[in-house]
């Protein structure tokens, strides 16, 4: 059985019925059967398909908020918009997934020599807790759209969420076993990858997790993306709008508990504004409020689980350990419920573990810089290379900074985000391949060169 527990009391919410191996292996032969018909229909035929989706969706988006919130935390007023995002994806590919995947003549010692992109067959999509509708739908979309059927392996924390997004395709009269849901225990998920019908597999998680997703893909020499651990980093020069810099950090830092990926993790400001950028965060911190997902006044809601709660803690303590100081937070909260205060770390310097790793939760370190090529040189000095912000009103150093930046993805004055419109994803132990925009749908396509005279 799958156990749903809301994380604001610890209290179980449902138990799901877990598959079993032989009914693992039947849901992703289902979705086998179905990926000659689905590969053979038109990109308008699918289209229809994905916007009934986004249709239903968004009839679901207060039901499914509702469920995100009880089984994994997220305040009740970013899971709506977080619904409404998932359908403006699947609608992303519905009207541009012909133009991304259209046929590219390349001229050569050919008559003809051209590039399709053509479906692999059956993807399996390894999905985290953290986003439960965005990321199924990331993964969902621009691969049913490139002819491919899914199998969603979500995460065991919120099995309820999975079902709603399997009842929109429902719904919206989706043809049978295009997508399939595999509710089963995360160590079956091995059996699922080395399924002789599972063409290809895309991953969210943490980066342990997608080493170990990417060695059973190997093995079985089937393409894998993998979007893993980050711990971004978030520049701030002397030259910023420093209340505009400080609105946006702290919005990066606490969306969903902290518990984001492209979160603004770790603060890299120029020496002559660093008191001053400091008392802007701690202010903006001191006003969010912990409490109930389900209430529309909650800024930060529990994190997921209490070993994830555990986890930040320690990472805390021994980061003040190290020499930084704890202007705000950092304490274990009493009662129920697995919530962590909104926490700014000072003082962080390279070696400290909130420096070096990936802090999942509402915890804030801040390092100080020189000038900008030290910056620079604090914000490279990281195992993960997922996002990174910089802020300035220099347009060219902004850009030759941004360029040199060991990310997958940078934003200028502005917030790290995910778009449907751009390539996302990682490098070093952020993972590899890209998720999004034309670049992401191309991921599970055969790239077919064909040559003619």
């Amino acid at each position: 059985m799958l156990l749903a527990t809301n994380p604001l009391n610890g209290q179980t919410l449902a138990e799901y019925p877990a598959l079993d191996n032989q009914q693992l292996h039947d849901a992703i032969t289902d979705a086998q059967r179905a990926a000659p018909a689905w590969a053979d229909k038109t990109y308008a035929q699918r289209a229809q398909v994905l916007r009934a989706v986004a249709d239903r969706l968004r009839a679901h988006k207060d039901a499914l908020a509702k469920t995100m919130a009880e089984e994994m935390g997220k305040p009740i007023k970013e899971g709506v918009p977080e619904v409404e995002k998932s359908a403006w994806c699947a609608e992303h590919y519905a009207d541009k997934a012909e133009e991304y995947l259209a046929r590219q003549v390349i001229a050569s010692d050919a008559s003809l020599s051209y590039v399709d992109y053509q479906p692999l067959g059956t993807v399996l999509g390894i999905l985290p807790w953290n986003a439960p509708a965005w990321i199924a739908l990331r993964f969902l979309a621009p691969t049913l759209m490139a002819g491919n059927t899914c199998v969603m392996k979500h995460d065991p924390n919120v099995p309820g969420s999975a079902q709603w997004i399997m009842r929109a395709f429902k719904e919206a009269g989706a043809p049978d076993n295009i997508v399939v849901n595999l509710p089963i225990k995360t160590p079956e998920v091995e059996a699922a990858i080395k399924d002789e019908h599972i063409a290809a597999v895309s991953f969210t998680g943490s980066s342990a997790a997608g080493a170990k997703v990417a060695a059973a893909a190997g093995a079985g020499l089937k393409p894998c993306v993998l979007e893993l651990g980050g711990s971004d980093p978030c520049i701030v020069l002397a030259d910023a709008e420093l209340e505009r810099a400080a609105d946006v950090a702290v919005l990066s830092r606490v969306i969903n508990a902290g518990q984001s990926c492209i979160a603004a993790k770790r603060i890299i400001v120029e020496e002559t504004v660093y008191e001053e950028f400091v008392a802007l965060l701690k202010t903006r911190l001191q006003r969010l409020k912990m409490g109930d997902p389900l209430s529309t006044g909650t800024d930060i809601g529990p994190l997921a689980r209490a070993d994830l709660r555990d986890n930040l803690h320690r990472q805390v303590l021994a980061t003040v350990e190290a020499g930084a100081h704890c202007l705000l937070g950092g304490d274990m909260p009493d009662g129920e419920g697995y919530f962590y205060p909104p926490t700014l770390l000072t003082e962080v310097l390279p070696g400290m573990l909130a420096f070096s790793e990936e802090t999942f939760g509402p915890v804030m370190c801040v390092s100080r810089a020189r000038d900008w090529q030290d910056a620079l040189n604090l914000a490279n000095l990281s195992d993960y290379g997922l996002g990174a912000a910089v802020w300035t009103a220099d347009a060219a150093r902004a850009m030759d900074i941004a360029e040199a930046l060991q990310v997958g993805q940078v934003a200028i004055n502005g917030i790290v985000k995910t778009d449907p419109r751009l390539p996302s994803g990682g490098v070093k132990r952020s993972g590899f391949g890209r998720e999004l925009g034309p670049h992401g749908i191309r991921e599970f396509t055969n790239t077919k060169q064909i040559w003619a005279r």
